[in-house]
């Protein structure tokens, strides 16, 4: 990847996924694509961690975010060997639980109880969504899901869709990441805050990772630490039985090169996958606009969803 396409990924993502989502953002990754200091940090770093989103994070984790193009250039010029080393040492690992609406529906479809894996966990937000509440705004009126009391979570329904009744039954949960956080480490809450783009949804996000991260931290699910293809026949095959297995990838699976992609498709052979992923990466469509993911269940895409969740339509 050279320069040309470094700054061609960044002004995609302001084009793309960061347009109406982080307006702020979306002018910051354009100043990045024309600023030649500010590339040079990027294209001496790995091309995993060249990421928008990682640069971004790491600059508001630091000292909150640039207030604009002149501004984040001055903090790479005078601070460039400490963003790089944060760059190195973390990885994007948004845990949105509002995702969790998204999923519910496709997860719905599957006869527990379950025993739920996710490859890329984070934190294990989504690992938690039997615990959460909904309220989906349909159409027809609000349809509630689960409990009121905790962390309810709203997202609107675009189409006739198929909505359950309850949550489903949860007996075991696993996470899988190279780098799993722990939801009661301080430093695991402030990188997943530093996470959370600027704009019009910035509020209610963090308004949902606090609670979420708190039910987490006292409802400890496994982690295993390696990477996702490697470890999961032993995780699969470690599950209890009487269980359902399911696998779950929310904007993990991107990030694989073919090889990997293919490792995953054979360690999930014969279980459900249900995948939260950007057009292309499971399922073969065109591209969505303002970054929306396709949510499918074993390969078959159900619907469409915001990627911070809080939307979703029928394909």
């Amino acid at each position: 990847m050279d320069r040309d396409d470094v700054a061609a990924r960044y002004r995609r993502f302001a084009e793309v996924e960061a347009v109406a989502a982080a307006p702020h953002y979306a002018a910051l990754a354009r100043a990045v694509a024309d600023d030649p200091l500010v590339l040079d940090l990027l294209l001496g770093l790995p091309r995993i961690k060249r990421q928008p989103n990682l640069l971004l994070a790491v600059l508001r984790l630091l000292g909150g975010v640039p207030a604009d193009g002149a501004d984040l250039h001055d903090r790479v010029a005078a601070d460039g060997d400490r963003i790089r080393a944060e760059m190195l040492a973390r990885a994007t690992q948004t845990n949105e639980p509002a995702r969790a609406a998204s999923l519910l529906p496709a997860l719905a479809r599957v006869v527990g109880p379950l025993a739920l894996v996710e490859v890329g966990c984070s934190a294990g937000l989504l690992l938690q969504l039997d615990r959460y509440g909904y309220a989906y705004r349909t159409a027809a009126g609000v349809h509630r899901v689960g409990g009121r009391d905790g962390l309810v979570l709203e997202c609107t329904v675009d189409g006739e869709l198929a909505l359950p009744d309850d949550v489903p039954q949860v007996v075991h949960r696993v996470g899988i990441d190279r780098n799993p956080l722990d939801p009661a480490d301080p430093d695991t809450v402030a990188w997943l805050r530093a996470l959370v783009w600027p704009g019009p949804q910035e509020e209610a996000r963090l308004a949902r990772l606090g609670p979420a991260l708190a039910l987490a931290a006292a409802h400890p699910h496994e982690r295993v630490t390696g990477d996702l293809v490697e470890a999961l026949p032993g995780v699969l095959a470690a599950l209890p039985a009487g269980a359902t297995p399911v696998v779950l990838a929310s904007m993990t699976l991107l990030y694989l090169d073919d090889d990997a992609r293919a490792g995953f498709a054979e360690a999930t052979a014969g279980v459900h996958v249900l995948a939260a992923e950007s057009p292309g990466v499971v399922v073969d469509a065109p591209p969505e606009p303002h970054g929306r993911v396709v949510v499918s269940l074993d390969g078959e895409p159900l619907l469409v969803a915001a990627p911070h969740g809080g939307a979703i339509a029928v394909c």
